[in-house]
């Protein structure tokens, strides 16, 4: 049997099928992809697409499709439509698509959409709920929306209830509240980048701050539960200007979420190396059973690379933990799957990239037999798409180089400019005529933490640092 899948600028190639050397079981194109959650089924995968939101058949593997897209949400609103939907979540029949993922200048929609989704192939808007604040990263859980809420002067998780139809806000919490001295600390070195929620347990990736566990049994009146790795806000706020504009590691919590049993975490760094320091960031796994007194397990490296922020992308993204099995996005620098059955020592079952043709966001299991991943894609139409892959141990036949001089050469300009060209224009407008605030990042071409053109302005000077970091 024969699949088709995408190849490069969108080519149709035909492989063998398994068993056989690791590879795609199939991919379909989905311009501007973002995140891709599955639904509980498993026979659907939603992805988020800048201007709104598809909706991808699964159920056979080797041949996805998109049989719905949502574009230019509320765009009969006077300030819509709702921009740069970079993230989706959904849980049973509903589902949320939020954005601007970036703050944006001017008198822009923000908030989230909240569609029924009882069909797959045809949700139903039920209730919109607009905010004051941008809306990098989204999650529901028992019928409550948990939001990012990143404003000029100080960073949120915010809770609405949305169980009734018609959603209300119901809480706020922010580290400030434990600490005031945050407060002191420049906002965007302890933004909230994203939000996981199980077992009445919101984890928080605070960005330099560490990840924060905070208890939302109550969603009226959150609580703290303990901090995990990061650093104070005295070292935060005594480090130098200089320092302060780096994208390398120590920092960036970008992502974090548990195990099944909420013992284990994980959690990612999104750093990059830069001026021959640093480097590609990896996803920890630490013991949590005691949330107050975590123990750091292991650390899965990123895959290595020449590695600057303007060349090879090979640090850490989103990533999912099922069971025994950790699903990782790397950018360039692929997908992986992990055995984790002993976290202290996880061990690579699978690694497929192509960084010439695919740019990974994220992984997640679908069912037992596959997962998928969506790419922002690499070519200068901004393509990107949805790609299943097998859940088996295996090795990807002739896998291309991400360490030699030739790789660092193609990828230097797609990196960070030609891969978003149909999202900005050289100056940082969005091609739909909207700017990016001062602080936030090129409308569109928010990747890495809060924006592509954001982030290379972050490194010419300290008054564009901000562009990045919130």
């Amino acid at each position: 049997m024969a699949l088709a899948t995408v190849g490069p600028a969108g080519a149709v190639e035909t492989t063998t099928a398994h068993p056989g050397p690791y590879r795609p079981l199939g991919s379909v194109s989905v311009t501007n992809a973002r995140e891709a959650v599955p639904d509980p089924s498993g026979d659907f995968a939603y992805v988020a697409t800048a201007d709104g939101f598809a909706t991808v058949d699964v159920q056979v593997p080797s041949d996805p499709r998109v049989v719905f897209r949502a574009q230019n949400l509320l765009s009969g609103r006077e300030t819509g439509p709702l921009r740069l939907v970079q993230d989706v979540k959904v849980e049973g029949d509903r589902l949320i698509a939020a954005g601007p993922a970036d703050p944006l200048r001017g008198d822009v929609l923000q908030g989230f959409v909240l569609y029924d989704v009882s069909d797959p192939a045809d949700p139903e808007r039920v209730a919109f709920h607009e905010t004051r604040f941008p809306i990098h990263n989204c999650f529901i859980r028992d019928g409550v929306v948990y939001l990012t809420a990143n404003m000029e002067d100080t960073n949120a998780l915010v809770m609405v209830d949305v169980s009734g139809g018609t959603p209300e806000e119901v809480g706020r919490w922010s580290i400030t509240d434990r600490n005031a001295a945050w407060s002191e600390v420049p906002a965007s070195l302890w933004t909230v980048h994203d939000v996981w929620v199980r077992n009445d347990r919101a984890y928080l990736a605070h960005w330099d701050a560490g990840t924060y566990i905070a208890d939302v049994s109550d969603p009226s009146d959150p609580s703290f539960v303990a901090k995990i790795g990061g650093r104070s806000p005295a070292e935060l706020r005594e480090l130098p200007e200089q320092a302060r504009q780096v994208l390398r590691l120590p920092g960036n919590d970008h992502y974090a979420m548990t195990s099944d049993d909420g013992n284990l975490l994980g959690v990612n760094e999104e750093a990059w190396q830069v001026d021959g320091e640093g480097g590609p960031g990896g996803v920890e796994l630490w013991d949590v059973s005691d949330a107050t007194n975590p123990t750091r397990l292991s650390t899965i490296d990123a895959p290595r690379s020449p590695g600057s922020f303007y060349g090879t992308w090979t640090t850490a993204h989103n990533f999912d933990i099922v069971g025994d099995r950790l699903f990782t996005s790397w950018y360039q620098g692929g997908v992986k799957i992990h055995d984790i059955s002993d976290p202290a020592n996880p061990r690579q079952l699978a690694w497929w990239r192509r960084p010439e043709e695919a740019s990974f966001w994220t992984a997640k299991r679908a069912t037992k037999g596959f997962y998928v991943a969506s790419s922002m894609g690499r070519d200068e139409n901004g393509m990107g798409g949805l790609y299943t892959f097998p859940i088996e141990e295996d090795q990807q036949r002739d896998p291309p180089s991400l360490t030699t001089e030739a790789a660092e050469t193609a990828n230097r300009t797609t990196s960070g400019q030609a891969a978003f060209a149909d999202d900005t224009t050289t100056d940082g407008t969005a091609t739909d005529g909207s700017e990016s605030e001062p602080g936030s990042g090129a409308a569109g071409g928010s990747v890495p933490g809060f924006g592509v053109g954001a982030a290379l302005a972050g490194l010419l000077g300290a008054g564009a640092w901000r562009r990045f970091r919130g």
